[in-house]
């Protein structure tokens, strides 16, 4: 069972442990690689989250496959999470420390939903315009919706923009179905 608020303090404390060594930028890599390794590994995953195999042979694997390739503080850490139990919470504990390090590096992520692809020029134009507003690293995550039909949907933080041609006509549905006026010639 996954617990956000010890994620969270194991994620900090790796944070500011890691300041202190000045070695964010390597810890953060290494947790990028450690991350997308068990993404496109799901074996992987599923062995070190499977609580019938021995904490002896899971950080034996875990040694095979990530010792020499992460730094040594990265993985003491993520070895120390191993020999504690917590595989469980080894993705929330990433993400916190990744939600950290944005917080630190002034880095906001957007997701924009589109009908079609958009082109870099007007993926270039939407990151200037947003970095304007907001004097912050933009990151920007594209997604595509077909269903959509036209328009864009832009997300970050608290701020929603909906400017899809879908939304337009469920409102003009919604308005067109409470309306009670009749045309009598």
């Amino acid at each position: 069972m996954k617990n956000p608020k010890l994620s969270n303090r194991y994620a900090k404390a790796l944070f500011d442990f890691a300041g202190e060594r000045n070695q964010i930028e390597e810890v953060f890599g290494d947790l990028q690689l450690f991350a997308n390794t068990l993404k496109e590994n799901r074996e992987l995953q599923m062995l070190l989250r499977n609580p019938v195999v021995p904490p002896h042979q899971k950080h034996q694997i875990f040694e095979s496959v990530f010792n020499g390739t992460l730094h040594e503080t990265t993985y003491q850490f993520l070895d120390l999470l191993l020999k504690k139990r917590r595989e469980p919470d080894l993705d929330t504990i990433s993400e916190g420390f990744f939600k950290l390090y944005k917080q630190a590096h002034n880095i906001r992520t957007a997701s924009i939903v589109t009908a079609q692809p958009l082109s870099d020029e007007l993926k270039s134009k939407i990151v200037s315009l947003l970095t304007e507003q907001t004097h912050a690293t933009i990151e920007l995550k594209e997604s595509v919706e077909p269903s959509i039909i036209g328009g864009f949907v832009v997300q970050m933080d608290d701020y929603f923009l909906d400017t899809c041609i879908l939304t337009k006509i469920n409102k003009l549905r919604q308005e067109f179905s409470q309306n009670s006026f009749q045309v009598q010639f």
